[in-house]
């Protein structure tokens, strides 16, 4: 009897290969979904995925099941959710943001698709793009490069902003740790100090944002992170408060930041359905290239323009995607 064939009869489904544990004639596939905040707060990114799946032939009920953990917003809880779905013996993990790295640390054989996530590359989780090997694949984006180009956007509305606070999740944090510093020629370029704002949540906002006086910041840079994005509303009034002009995802402008400018998420979320369906068939995910984000977003809420005094120049509103009134 060859190797692999006796630990698949002693072990079970925990020793499958990875490229056959989707290979499950007998029962619905079963896709395990990392949910990162509230379903009302995610439903768009959630709808986006399984219109992707239904374009592909899956239909829920039918020859698909998702089974949906949440962590409320709530990041110490991810584990415990990510090892509800690997009891449940699913056959692909489809995770995002901080979901990814804490899902590679959980389980080496089932197969994760990162609907998006960070450069997997810099933190040596893979070896690179085009061949991740393990049990990874799926869409990435750059966020130092991205908060770059924000900083240049704010920069073209606020001319005369001369410090910009860049708001942070633990900065320390691998997958952001090199932001600052490859921020740094565009902000030299632009005559433009950076502040840090590194907090560790939502708890720490209002004390972060109170010492902006003290620091001379009149621009804000919001850094793409879970904590961040499900609580741009909270961001968007203290930068109100403090007359400061801000950016970040587009999830900003729409709760009354100045501007946007990020990854179309919807987009790439329908895009993960793809990487679920080579799997399914039986790909190995290693095997397939993890790709980068292509589509971005950019926007403005005009009314809180108004309130900073800001007068939005008319090539960005020609370029924007998104002017909010």
């Amino acid at each position: 009897m060859k190797r692999r064939k006796f630990l698949t009869l002693f072990g079970g489904a925990a020793a499958l290969p990875i490229a056959a544990r989707a290979q499950r004639p007998d029962r619905l596939a079963r896709i395990g979904y990392l949910r990162l905040a509230p379903a009302s707060q995610s439903q768009r990114e959630e709808d986006a995925f399984r219109e992707g799946l239904a374009d592909l032939g899956y239909v829920e009920g039918k020859n698909l099941r998702i089974e949906y953990r949440s962590t409320e917003g709530d990041e110490t809880q991810i584990p415990a959710r990510l090892q509800e779905l690997i009891e449940l013996n699913v056959d692909v993990l489809v995770v995002h943001a901080t979901g990814v790295l804490a899902a590679l640390r959980t389980t080496k054989t089932i197969p994760i698709v990162m609907a998006v996530g960070p450069d997997l590359v810099a933190t040596g989780a893979v070896s690179s793009l085009a061949h991740p090997g393990g049990n990874v694949t799926g869409s990435s984006f750059f966020q130092p490069e991205l908060m770059a180009k924000r900083l240049e956007l704010v920069k073209e509305l606020a001319p005369s902003m001369t410090r910009a606070g860049v708001l942070l999740i633990r900065r320390t944090d691998n997958t952001n740790a090199n932001i600052l510093d490859l921020m740094g020629p565009t902000a030299k370029s632009l005559r433009v100090d950076l502040q840090p704002i590194d907090v560790r949540g939502p708890d720490e906002f209002d004390s972060a944002f109170a010492e902006w006086a003290k620091a001379k910041i009149n621009g804000l840079v919001m850094a793409d992170h879970t904590l961040l994005t499900y609580n741009a509303d909270r961001i968007a009034t203290l930068a109100a408060k403090q007359r400061v002009p801000s950016i970040g995802p587009m999830s900003l402008p729409e709760n009354g930041g100045l501007a946007g400018y990020g990854v179309d998420f919807q987009a790439i979320f329908r895009r993960a359905a793809y990487f679920v369906d080579q799997i399914l068939k039986g790909a190995n995910p290693g095997d397939i290239p993890i790709e980068q984000a292509t589509k971005f977003l950019s926007g403005v809420n005009l009314k809180t323009a108004k309130a900073l005094g800001t007068e939005v120049p008319t090539s960005f509103l020609l370029r924007a995607d998104e002017v909010i009134e």
